[in-house]
């Protein structure tokens, strides 16, 4: 056989090869963790990649910033290590759907390592498939989609819409300045405002008895669907600590960004006379559980689209979000509360997740954050921040029990999720050999683990190719890249 005739990964050194692997392994990890991934699936994605590379005895570590690979073949040769650091954090599924792909055909030995490599280069460097006008108009209509849930009008739908058109194109001159993403979620949180108080001397004069609140939650949802409740939880049940604490840091952060900018422009509109009206939930609520399903469904399906989702899963996610609304409103009807609520409903979505992605081909964490994203609680945020402004110590009190209601019903609808994933979702017998930290629902990423014998074989294969040893058998699946021409 001449050198022309054999695959492109005989021609790569045993060190260069390696090299590569760990390489690739890396920067698939730093994708998936920048959006939104948990650290156990990263970790799993990673070592089975590498394992299905060739590389039996690689190692991973992950923190928030940072990600490490190591390998070393036998304890006389010297470790070899690679480290990348986690830049850039966004939300885009579109491209986390294509490496998930990506994923499952090296796992599968469709792929190679070289044809892997430069596909991962062609999903970087490719542009989304829909412009940056449309994203905007899809988060419009999410914040639309929440004012319906709420039992807004009309004129409140538009006025909200209006409100994320504005806050979305703010937060991406502020994104292009290199500003923190905390400063974004303060200018965000007050643009809501500012709009509410314009539409409040607008309905004085015109007495069109509008309800701004409303204008102002919509918008808190849309500003908490880009936190990373859903990571930071998964990755504290599954004993990843150190990037929960992180991850859990920058959730809160993002939070009080919000916090911030909402308080500033109340207290704007008390020194201009304007009364903005407080939410009471027990009465808000929702206009009906008919129009609640419709409102969160649209606003599930539009926070999907303006995500990069593929448009195949738009259209599901919005119903089983539209049933998950719906039958929080029914439990909580009854007065089981809140938190309870959302909990049951966030534990459907899970349950219902696994097997929709997997019919869908896409990730589950795609499916389950649309579906969860109308029960984000911005209505406890905003009734407590408008208790927080009317100074007495009682409404003080009030407003501080119900800033924590609502962290619990972030926690509720995140732990809810989870533990549907752990219900519904198969765990292979590779996956109970590993660590007991990466034992659990994988939400994006390889479902097995390659077993370490199977990767060891595949390694010994690559091993006497490289070295050129006659006899040498077919081509396994890191040999799947076709000869150069």
């Amino acid at each position: 056989m001449s050198e022309q005739d054999l695959p492109t990964t005989q021609l790569i050194p045993l060190p260069n090869r390696l090299a590569l692997t760990l390489d690739f392994c890396l920067r698939l990890g730093e994708l998936l963790l920048s959006s939104g991934a948990g650290a156990a699936d990263v970790t799993v994605t990673m070592l089975s990649v590498a394992r299905a590379l060739g590389a039996s005895e690689a190692e991973a570590d992950i923190t928030f910033t940072q990600l490490t690979m190591s390998h070393q073949t036998t304890p006389e040769e010297a470790p070899l290590v690679a480290r990348r650091q986690v830049t850039q954090r966004a939300i885009d599924y579109q491209d986390l759907t294509r490496v998930d792909h990506l994923v499952k055909d090296v796992v599968a030995g469709r792929v190679g390592l070289r044809e892997g490599r430069a596909e991962l280069r062609r999903i970087t460097s490719t542009g989304h498939d829909r412009p940056r006008w449309a994203v905007t108009g899809g988060w419009a209509a999410m914040a639309g989609g929440v004012a319906i849930l709420l039992g807004g009008g009309p004129i409140v739908i538009v006025l909200a819409a209006l409100a994320a058109v504005l806050i979305d194109r703010l937060q991406l001159r502020i994104a292009r300045r290199r500003l923190p993403a905390f400063y974004a979620q303060v200018a965000g949180g007050g643009m809501a405002t500012l709009v509410a108080v314009g539409a409040a001397l607008l309905d004085e004069w015109l007495e069109l008895d509008l309800d701004v609140s409303f204008v102002i939650t919509a918008n808190i949802v849309m500003l908490l669907a880009g936190v990373g409740f859903m990571g930071a939880i998964q990755d504290a049940l599954t004993g990843f600590y150190i990037t929960a604490g992180a991850r859990i840091t920058e959730a809160l952060l993002s939070t009080c960004g919000i916090i911030a900018g909402v308080s500033g422009g109340l207290s704007l509109a008390g020194a201009v006379g304007v009364d903005l009206p407080t939410v009471d939930p027990g009465v808000t609520g929702i206009q009906g559980i008919g129009m609640a399903a419709l409102g969160g469904g649209i606003a599930a399906s539009s926070f999907a689209f303006a995500s990069y989702s593929p448009r195949r899963v738009l259209l599901p996610i919005g119903i089983v979000s539209a049933v998950a609304v719906a039958l929080s409103s029914t439990i909580e009807e009854p007065g089981l509360g809140r938190t309870w609520a959302v909990a049951f409903a966030a534990l459907f979505v899970g349950l219902v997740g696994w097997t929709l992605a997997q019919r869908l081909r896409v990730p589950p964490l795609i499916v389950v954050v649309s579906c969860v994203v109308p029960m984000l609680p911005g209505i406890a945020i905003y009734r407590g921040l408008s208790l927080f402004g009317e100074g007495s110590r009682r409404d003080t009190s009030l407003g501080l029990v119900t800033i924590i209601g609502a962290a619990s019903v972030a926690l509720a609808i995140a732990a809810g999720v989870i533990l549907g994933e752990y219900l519904a979702q198969p765990l292979g017998r590779e996956v109970r050999r590993v660590e007991d930290r990466l034992v659990g629902p994988r939400l994006v990423g390889a479902t097995t683990l390659l077993g370490r014998r199977a990767g060891r074989a595949i390694d010994r294969r690559t091993r006497r190719r490289t070295e050129g040893a006659p006899g040498g058998p077919a081509p396994g699946p890191t040999d799947t890249t076709p000869p150069p021409r």
